[in-house]
């Protein structure tokens, strides 16, 4: 979601390294398997199941077990670290944790990530319109790929 409010406290995650350190900040551990999934994440720069993630690393020799895989995205993402989508066929998990939108493209069910900054003027008729104060937004845009 796009984020109107302006937040001292924390920076937007914008690489692998901001990540670590979000974890240490938080007094996270940053174990092996922790480690994996956000350099998985970062390299794919897309969103993946929880399957997917144990597979790949699985595939790249990392060994990890489900158990691991599942409670170390549960941890990161309850924390804001990575991304969670829920879709009606299950979690998906990405590296992008800021307020931003998304692009589903249905034929290829991929999730594309992008920022979208409405005018302040449309905001603004929003909330006159609709009697509440905006503090964040985000859109998704269907779609399918063109040929």
């Amino acid at each position: 979601m796009q984020n109107l409010t302006t937040s001292t406290t924390s920076k937007p995650i914008r690489s692998l390294e901001d990540a670590l350190e979000r974890c240490q900040n938080l007094g996270m551990r940053v174990s092996r398997q922790r480690r994996f999934i956000l350099e998985l994440l970062w390299q794919a720069e897309e969103h993946l199941s929880a399957r997917e993630i144990y597979d790949r690393l699985n595939h790249q020799g990392k060994g990890i077990g489900h158990t691991s895989v599942y409670q170390n995205l549960e941890a990161l993402s309850s924390q804001g670290i990575i991304e969670c989508v829920e879709r009606c066929d299950g979690r998906l998990y990405g590296n992008i944790s800021d307020s931003h939108s998304h692009i589903n493209c249905l034929d290829t069910n991929q999730i594309l990530d992008v920022h979208v900054e409405l005018p302040e003027e449309l905001i603004r008729k929003i909330e006159e319109q609709s009697g509440v104060k905006i503090t964040e937004y985000s859109i998704n845009f269907f779609g399918y790929r063109n040929s």
